[in-house]
């Protein structure tokens, strides 16, 4: 006989209505991981959707009035607006409750939520490392986090319970749970993740001012290399300003260090140094090859792209 499936929280509040909350919030249905789901967003038009769509029980006009009665509240907006959201909700927390973010800077949400969060609440800041260039309480799907990683940066002042429980609510939703300090998480992300999309916002920036001088061409025969760094600028601008400049300091410092690996490249191509550029790009080939080992990606042809007969 199957066990029942034990709710982990009893109400749970989203606090912005994008993708992660959105697919948070149909994981939490789908694996019965919440009695109640209780949403906020600045959007009328948000609020209305995701009543619409089911994806919460009951959703308010304003944050206070959210969470309140919840023991979990989940912060889904944009880095820069964390303060500001934690110091409206702190009148309205319940004794007891646990307080999270799904930010991708760490140290600088902490400074900003920390203050805010009254006595008999804890923070345990978080990161769910997925995601995709959709935004809005439609883009979301149950299975965005399944073999995904999510990690945990907890304060001096998160309790052992509080962590233990977020980790179990991360983990049935299928996504594996690591812990590690603000500061290194900050800068781990620098390099997997804020510097390649200020690249990738460089590059396209870069061919359209190109395609505006060779009628459009850039994106006329754009091959998959181009389409994937315009599908990871495509990502909420409002999200990556806030992103990059909460976390200008690793940011910059993984800058440099990839401007002096351009540097050898650029010396490589110019002095025709194929063995020196063979030799770069077998290391880093290297490092796709362990992403997908560790099942990250796909090894698939076109990264697994479905290829439509428009694209073929």
């Amino acid at each position: 006989m199957t066990a029942p499936v034990v709710p982990i929280y009893d109400r749970v509040a989203f606090i912005g209505l994008g993708l992660i909350a959105s697919s948070m919030a149909l994981s939490i249905r789908q694996f019965g991981l919440a009695r109640e789901i209780i949403g906020h967003d600045k959007s009328d038009e948000t609020r209305a959707i995701a009543l619409e769509i089911g994806l919460c029980d009951c959703v308010f006009d304003t944050a206070g009035a959210a969470v309140e009665g919840a023991d979990l509240v989940v912060l889904c907006v944009p880095v820069g607006a964390m303060g500001e959201i934690a110091a409206a909700i702190a009148p309205h927390l319940k004794q007891g409750a646990c307080v999270t973010d799904v930010g991708s800077v760490k140290q600088a949400v902490i400074e900003a939520v920390a203050a805010h969060i009254p006595a008999g609440v804890v923070f345990v800041p978080a990161h769910p490392l997925a995601g995709t260039e959709h935004s809005g309480p439609r883009s979301g799907f149950a299975t965005l986090f399944q073999n995904r990683w999510c990690l945990l940066t907890p304060t001096k002042t998160s309790t052992p319970e509080a962590t233990a429980r977020l980790r179990a609510l991360w983990e049935r939703m299928g996504a594996n749970v690591d812990e590690m300090d603000a500061a290194h998480h900050d800068l781990v992300l620098a390099v997997v993740s804020h510097t390649p999309h200020l690249i990738a916002y460089t590059m396209v920036g870069v061919a359209d001012h190109l395609g505006r001088v060779s009628n459009s061409e850039v994106i006329k025969y754009s091959a998959s290399g181009f389409r994937d760094f315009t599908r990871i600028a495509a990502s909420d601008p409002t999200m990556w300003r806030d992103v990059f400049l909460t976390n200008k300091d690793a940011v910059l410092d993984i800058l440099g260090r990839f401007t002096e690996e351009l540097f050898v490249l650029q010396r490589a191509i110019r002095m025709g140094d194929g063995d020196e550029l063979y030799a770069y790009f077998m290391r880093t080939r290297a490092i796709r090859r362990g992403i997908i080992e560790a099942g990250q990606d796909t090894a698939a042809p076109d990264f697994g792209r479905v290829v439509t007969k428009k694209d073929g």
